[in-house]
């Protein structure tokens, strides 16, 4: 068995949720000389999420963003962690809710993901930045 692992460097994004499968496909070209394994993916941070949904229709995307905001809202008097401004605790909490990894299977030198499935970045934060995410190959 073969263990490949990189962190990668995310562009920053705007608040919401954006499919990233292409960019983390384009910086793992190892995965083409794996016939079966699996795929971990691990974003380092605490106020951004990574799960898999809907890669067709950008609505599923935007509903999710408008279902988090009312979720979890901005400036909720009832939070105490907002040391780094009104979004701080409702990103933890989103981020918390909806998991920082994802495990896909490989085989044939690709990911096994469904017809309408992608990896999504959840980004929490109206000021996020630039992320890491690490990713794991294993397989033969």
């Amino acid at each position: 068995m073969r263990f490949i692992q990189k962190r990668l460097r995310l562009p920053a994004v705007a608040e919401g949720f954006h499919l990233i499968t292409d960019l983390l496909l384009s910086e793992l070209p190892e995965l083409e000389t794996l016939s079966v394994g699996t795929a971990n993916f691990c974003i380092q941070h605490t106020s951004a999420s990574l799960f898999i949904t809907e890669n067709a229709d950008p609505t599923v995307r935007r509903d999710f963003q408008e279902y988090f905001r009312r979720l979890a809202p901005d400036n909720a008097p009832y939070f105490q962690h907002t040391l780094e401004g009104p979004d701080d605790m409702t990103a933890h909490l989103k981020a918390a809710m909806l998991g920082t990894s994802v495990t896909v299977p490989i085989a044939d030198g690709r990911l096994l993901l469904g017809t309408w499935q992608g990896v999504c970045l959840g980004e929490h934060r109206r000021q996020g930045g630039r992320r890491w995410v690490v990713a794991t190959l294993m397989g033969e």
